[in-house]
């Protein structure tokens, strides 16, 4: 990989850092408005109405709040592995990502073969 496509995986992967990292800094607040409102409420959640909406509401964002996080870790991953020069290297076989791949998930550290066998 040239230095110039290197800088311009660089610049997409910290502009999704910085995405994510204000996504997480949202939901955190957000997560912790709605514990402060139910801590001041007389909820109960399974007799009022409100209370499976506000329990929905919880779920969703913590979900959001932990997939955010699991992809800030990936993407300081691929940082890293830029800095060590193995960036766009699949962790499998050791071949090239295509570019067009990298550019669509800039995180990922499979190629397209291997990518399916990765996912959890």
């Amino acid at each position: 990989m040239n230095v110039d496509t290197e800088r311009r995986f660089r610049a997409l992967l910290e502009s999704e850092r910085a995405e994510r990292q204000a996504l997480i800094s949202s939901l955190q607040k957000d997560i912790a408005a709605v514990g402060e409102a139910r801590q001041d409420s007389n909820v109960d959640d399974e007799h009022d109405p409100e209370g499976s909406t506000i329990a929905f509401e919880l779920s969703q964002a913590s979900t959001l709040l932990a997939d955010s996080s699991n992809r800030l870790k990936e993407i300081d991953a691929a940082l890293q592995r830029l800095d060590d020069g193995t960036y766009g290297i699949c962790a499998v076989c050791g071949e090239p990502i295509p570019e067009g791949r990298l550019e669509i998930r800039p995180w990922t550290h499979y190629c397209v073969r291997h990518a399916s066998s990765a996912i959890p």
